[in-house]
């Protein structure tokens, strides 16, 4: 047959259960000609006999196949196996999957996609090991906060180092990614996992990297989505006459000759609507905030290369608003407006055949603009300003017909709050950029011995930070005559010699910083024969960085960490394997006695189901079984704040009190007195980790890892308790005596199976469960009242007073132990635990679960049918308690300009002398602040627990036929969302917000997308 004569060839195509598969791409190699398998999985094609054709299909391994002259080619196609699946990201390198010791997490990037512009709001309930909440929903504000493993320490520092692409990050930069940009995703647990970080490793490590570009033509994708965000949950307030009623009552209930806040007059014809002016109504909440707002976000990246070089380029832009309604009275938005930017850039080059270079840019920056104070404080303002004293704002009298500034109203001499006024009197502009520039060179060293390898990378990292706000000052105003006949008034002026029209303007201060880092590596890597495989690493790291605006002499020398670690590991058989790494850290923050610190770490891993003796009908069921076991050390230098960074150098200061002398006292001479004393033994938070885990495959489907861990936490640094006066010390010395400890097990599931050719169905859920216990803790003897000792109690406890129920009158008061002056009938009553008579600190005692959540969990599913596709995911959180705050949430109660709005809860269920309910949610209504009321107790405390529908998802792919004539090899078309709804027994605000309800709340989040490949 003639070189380039064309055949028909003819074939069908099926899974690995024998099933037909339709929709199948048969391409040409080379070129753009191919066609579709039918419903029988069946495709015919016009070919050169010496041609190739490549066979593909969503979720399964493509194949290309030489025809060879042959007419027929019966193709079968596996399902896709992962690249993670096969190789596992370990600290500083990769491992075999089967070979990693560790305990390690890792997460596929696409189950991280939610429709937000905030990675770190994805976490919760989907990385086994690591414990995560979101307090607050404003844009900007809304980091999620994490914890691997939960919380192990109450020093300085107990977060996890974040790595992108072997550089340390802030989580703030861990929020701006895209979830487009990541090749992997992975958390390391354990000793052996992060001994190797050493200094930096004790709280865990997140380790991500950001895709490269593949040989092959330009791959161009482009996502676009838009949402609508709305609150999850909204706290219901009474209505004004109601306000006004109950607001009388708490002055009536506690003297009965107290004066009444509101007349009769005015609550009638407040009610009525009349006179609106002389009667005011305002709806704040309704005024102020919107009831959804749009949000968009734009996600472009191109990838491709040849032989000599490969590139991934990639683009971002997302907009997100916030829900304040600002009206067109004001000529500027204050509204919140975050614009976020990024731009990513890795590129590889061959430069000869052993030696690879990399060159990484990336900046990200944001721009915002807002209320002064922010959202979440024009919220809180919302929520505590009297809603029938006086009206947003007036319109002009005769007397202000030609006023051009807003008369903002007021009450009495203008000390009220007005969150109207606040919000739109200026605005507030900052801009957060971060820019990093990395090299690494790749060499491979086989030319002297086999599996040898280095490779040398160097960053630079630059951050900075802006603020400046504009802003005029409110002119305020309140009633003062009015007309009933005729609806004139005039107005007073409150402050006109105060306010202003013109702009005032303020910086905050800038933050420039510079860091610089280095490592270099050199490893090895060989399979000796089928029966031994060794592995060695050594790592060099250099740590340095600068602070422009330090503020301090110590702070603005350059931070300084050094580090050489190293790894060895060993496999026998492919189913004993073992591991020992080491980290050794020199910190500038310590005496030269105890600048560097070793962490050791061993692990060994068994295949169980590789032995001889794991017949086929074990096998059947139980298709994989690997057993690991780990123990090290691990190190902590982040062990107090930046003001005291030398602990073992003094710090005075030469300004400080001094003297006065002279015939009439008028000379001065400053003193000076020491801050802080020098203490060379300061060193080193170190955590002994052991882990225990077992790897699990069922039917060839499921797969199961389990952890079990315990760790111990030492030389926690805190402030020694009491030191003698004698002493003549006038600071209070730190030192490392602190310990605790934690435990827990984790554990994840994965279902995959293909039902039919059609038909494709997916599961995950995973679970975490962290204790923590005070082990040593600097505190006063409290043998006479153990109960108020942190020993043996979590880290994140909370001690309070144990309500009993509501007093039910004031002689009950009076034969009680006794609680303070403003104890009366319907006020709190708490147990005398220490039977001593009297309510005071002492009968204060651990109460509810920590406010960390010691559980969360989360489980979804995912399907998917020919070109449909669906998903969900269920994410909850347990063992955790937060507490209302009464002091916030107490009405008709304030304090510098502020006056408590009234809870439509508390008024539909608190104690009255008409419903002296001894359970009631609020207790005896006050005008004052009740200190009885307000103390830390079981009263106010709720379960923090919750399940939600974090995330449902349905989406379709546009069919490749009708596509592929304009260019395009993808259109999938989507709509999603999240925190749709929860079960919670809290029905206040969310219950993820815990105690923080009275701030911006959380957002559920409609969203629309695209996403289109070329």
């Amino acid at each position: 047959m003639a070189l380039g004569q064309e055949i028909h060839v003819s074939g069908t195509v099926t899974d690995t259960l024998g099933d037909a598969l339709p929709g199948v791409t048969v391409t040409l190699s080379g070129s753009t000609k191919g066609v579709v398998t039918d419903e029988k999985g069946m495709y015919s094609i016009d070919v050169p006999g010496s041609a190739s054709l490549i066979f593909t299909f969503t979720g399964m391994e493509p194949q290309s196949i030489a025809v060879n002259n042959r007419t027929v080619i019966d193709v079968v196609l596996a399902e896709t196996r992962d690249l993670l699946d096969e190789v596992t990201i370990v600290a500083f390198g990769q491992q075999k999957k089967e070979s990693v010791v560790g305990a390690i997490t890792t997460v596929k990037p696409g189950d991280l996609k939610v429709p937000s512009s905030n990675l770190t709001t994805a976490l919760a309930g989907r990385v086994a090991g690591m414990i995560a909440f979101q307090r607050s929903g404003e844009p900007g504000m809304d980091n999620a906060d994490f914890f691997i493993r939960g919380v192990t320490s109450f020093g300085y520092s107990n977060r996890p180092l974040i790595l992108v692409d072997g550089v340390e990050m802030p989580s703030s930069e861990l929020a701006r990614m895209q979830v487009d940009d990541i090749a992997s995703f992975s958390i390391m647990k354990d000793a052996t996992a992060t001994s190797l970080y050493g200094a930096r490793g004790a709280n865990g490590v997140i380790l991500i990297t950001t895709k490269e570009g593949r040989e092959g033509k330009a791959s161009i994708m482009v996502r676009y989505e838009s949402s609508l965000s709305s609150p999850t949950e909204k706290i219901e307030l009474a209505d004004p006459i109601t306000y006004m009623k109950l607001a009388n009552e708490s002055v009536k209930t506690r003297d009965r000759l107290g004066h009444e806040l509101y007349s009769q007059e005015k609550i009638e014809n407040t009610e009525l609507g009349a006179y609106p002016l002389l009667y005011p109504a305002t709806d704040w909440y309704g005024m102020l905030l919107k009831d959804q707002t749009l949000n968009s976000r734009l996600n472009l990246n191109v990838s491709g290369g040849g032989n000599i070089a490969r590139y991934y380029v990639a683009a971002t832009y997302n907009q997100d608003n916030g829900l304040l309604n600002v009206d067109k009275r004001n000529n500027f938005n204050n509204n919140i407006d975050l614009k976020t930017y990024g731009l990513r850039s890795n590129v590889n080059i061959n430069l000869t055949k052993t030696t690879e270079a990399l060159v990484r840019l990336n900046t990200t920056w944001s721009d915002y603009s807002g209320p002064i104070s922010g959202g979440a404080e024009i919220y809180r303002q919302i929520m505590r300003t009297n809603p029938v004293l006086y009206p947003a704002y007036y319109p002009a009298d005769d007397a202000n017909l030609t006023t051009e500034h807003i008369l903002f109203g007021n009450y009495d001499a203008g000390q009220y709050s007005n969150p109207y006024a606040d919000l739109v009197k200026g605005y507030r502009n900052y801009t957060n950029a971060m820019v990093l520039a990395q090299f690494e060179l790749k060499q491979d060293l086989s030319f002297v011995t086999e599996g040898l390898k280095f490779s040398g990378m160097y960053n630079t990292t630059r951050y900075n930070y802006y603020s400046v706000n504009r802003s005029y000052s409110p002119f305020y105003y309140s009633l003062g005559q009015f007309d009933k006949r005729d609806g004139q008034y005039t107005l007073n002026a409150l402050n006109p010699t105060v306010g202003h029209e013109y702009l005032d303007y303020g910086e905050d201060q800038k933050q420039v910083t510079s860091e610089n880092y280095f490592q270099s590596i050199l490893s090895y890597d060989r399979e000796i024969n089928p029966v031994h495989t060794v592995s060695g690493m050594l790592v060099f790291t250099l740590l340095n960085k600068l602070e422009a605006n330090a503020g301090s002499l110590q702070n603005s020398l350059p931070h300084r960490n050094v580090g050489l670690a190293g790894r060895f590991t060993y496999g026998l058989h492919q189913r004993y394997f073992l591991e020992a790494n080491f980290g050794y850290n020199g910190s500038e923050r310590f005496h030269q006695s105890h600048r560097f610190g070793f962490f050791p770490s061993v692990g060994a891993a068994w295949y169980v189901s590789r032995e001889p003796f794991w017949k086929e009908s074990i096998n059947r069921i139980v298709s994989n079984l690997k057993l690991r076991g780990t123990y090290g050390l691990v190190g902590n230098d982040a062990i107090g704040s930046p003001a005291e960074r030398f602990f073992f150098l003094s710090e005075v200061n030469m300004n400080g009190g001094g003297y006065l002398f002279g015939s009439e006292f008028g000379n001065t001479i400053n003193g000076i007195h020491e801050i802080r004393y020098a203490n060379p033994n300061i060193s080193w938070e170190t955590a002994r980790k052991m882990n225990l885990s077992a790897e699990i495959g069922l039917l060839n489907s499921i797969n199961l890892v389990v952890d079990l861990y315990k760790e111990h936490r030492s030389n926690i640094l805190m402030q020694r308790e009491h030191i003698p006066n004698t002493m003549g010390l006038v600071y209070l010395p730190k030192a490392n005596v602190g310990e605790a400890s934690s435990k827990g097990i984790d554990f994840s599931m994965d279902f995959n199976r293909r039902i039919s050719s059609n038909w494709l169905l997916a599961g995950r859920a995973n679970f975490t469960y962290s204790t923590s216990q005070f082990k040593v803790y600097e505190e006063p003897d409290f043998s006479a009242v153990p109960w108020k000792s942190r020993i043996g109690f979590p880290i994140n406890q909370t001690w309070g007073y144990v309500a009993e129920r509501l007093f039910v009158d004031d002689e009950e008061v009076i034969n009680s132990p006794d609680q303070g002056a403003d104890a009366m009938g319907g006020d709190i009553k708490f147990k005398d635990i220490n039977a001593d008579g009297v309510i005071n600190q002492l009968d204060q005692v651990p109460i509810g679960f920590p406010t960390v959540p010691e559980i969360v969990y989360g489980f979804g599913i995912s399907a998917s049918y020919k070109a449909f596709d669906f998903s969900c995911f269920f994410q909850g959180l347990g063992r955790e308690s937060f507490w209302i705050d009464p002091s916030a949430t107490a009405p008709f109660v304030g304090g510098n300009g502020y006056t408590n709005q009234l809870l439509k809860v508390y008024a539909d269920n608190h104690w009255s002398e008409d419903n002296r309910n001894l359970h009631a949610l609020w207790p005896r209504l006050s005008s004052t602040p009740n200190t009885n009321n307000a103390a830390i107790s079981t009263w106010f405390m709720q379960n923090g627990a919750f399940l939600r529908l974090k995330q449902a998802e349905f989406g379709y792919s546009v069919p490749e036929s009708l596509i592929e004539k304009v260019g395009f090899s993808k259109v999938r078309i989507y709509t999603n969302g999240t925190n749709l709804f929860n079960f919670s027994k809290f029905k206040l605000w969310d219950p993820e917000m815990g105690g923080n309800g009275m701030g911006y709340p959380l957002q559920r989040v409609i969203n629309f997308g695209i996403q289109c490949s070329l």
